[in-house]
């Protein structure tokens, strides 16, 4: 197996399991493939190579605190955009572009400002200029996915709902074409983001109906993202259900005890008359 081959299949077994030797074997595979497919040799592959390192970064990225590692996926995103341009490789630019908006949500996550975040929204946006719907359907999915979750990370810095509304109807048109006897993975994944922004909606407006939601969200990526499939992502679903469903119970004892309280308002009044 050559070097790539080996830092394509480290980057998909790492990004699903909870430590990070695999990724940063995948680190090192990729670096050391880039001393075969160099820039002046093989632009276009040398390209492909650097948008996969910047991938097996921005999973490093997730995993670990600060933002160096982050900050180094998209440095190597824009060095990749340099061969894989529009013009000449629409798709490939694409790609990129799609994983550059979700290095930069991540960034942006952990940054005080939203500047990152609406770079995130433009380049998932200009991704989607190529990555169509009638094109290539996955792709599109794909990048739709990434756009809520950058949409849902501006909402949540934002004190309204609209941007998390617009997270949730971009999460359920990706589910279009995301759908779980296809690309089942990719679907769980879909329905935790849609989960999250439910469940923010839901800490924000009165009501259990958008935590009632965001809990069957939960519980259909639960069914895909299992400890055997996907142990990070598993323990992220696990996690993020765990706090809708305390909201959820506070939100409804609260409301049994704003009933109790007026039903014994009225009990009171009716018996006070009475004397």
């Amino acid at each position: 197996m050559t070097e790539l081959g080996a830092g394509n299949a480290l980057l998909m077994l790492g990004a699903r399991e909870r430590g990070t030797a695999r990724l940063e074997e995948a680190v090192a595979a990729y670096r050391a493939a880039l001393k075969e497919y160099t820039r002046e040799r093989a632009p276009l592959q040398w390209a492909a190579v650097q948008n996969n390192l910047g991938a097996a970064l921005k999973e490093l990225g997730e995993r670990e605190g600060g933002t160096a590692l982050l900050e180094e996926a998209v440095s190597t995103y824009h060095v990749a955009l340099k061969e894989r341009t529009r013009e000449r490789v629409p798709l490939d630019w694409a790609m990129t572009q799609n994983n550059l908006g979700a290095a930069l949500k991540e960034l942006g996550k952990r940054e005080s400002g939203t500047a990152r975040l609406e770079e995130a929204v433009t380049a998932s946006r200009a991704a989607l200029e190529e990555n169509s719907r009638e094109r290539v359907p996955l792709h599109w999915a794909a990048t739709q996915d990434n756009l809520g979750d950058a949409l849902a990370a501006l909402g949540e810095r934002e004190s309204g709902t609209a941007r998390l509304e617009k997270a949730v109807a971009t999460y359920r048109a990706a589910l279009e074409e995301r759908p779980r006897d296809r690309v089942p993975l990719e679907w769980a994944m879909t329905q935790m983001g849609l989960g999250r922004a439910l469940c923010k909606i839901g800490e924000r407006v009165s009501g259990t109906a958008r935590l009632d939601e965001a809990g069957a969200a939960f519980r259909d990526a639960l069914e895909e993202l299992t400890q055997e499939a996907s142990p990070y992502w598993h323990d992220i679903a696990q996690q993020s259900f765990a706090e809708c469903l305390a909201l959820l119970e506070q939100r409804r004892s609260s409301k049994q005890k704003s009933y109790i309280h007026r039903l014994a308002r009225g009990i009171n009044s009716i018996f006070g008359r009475r004397r």
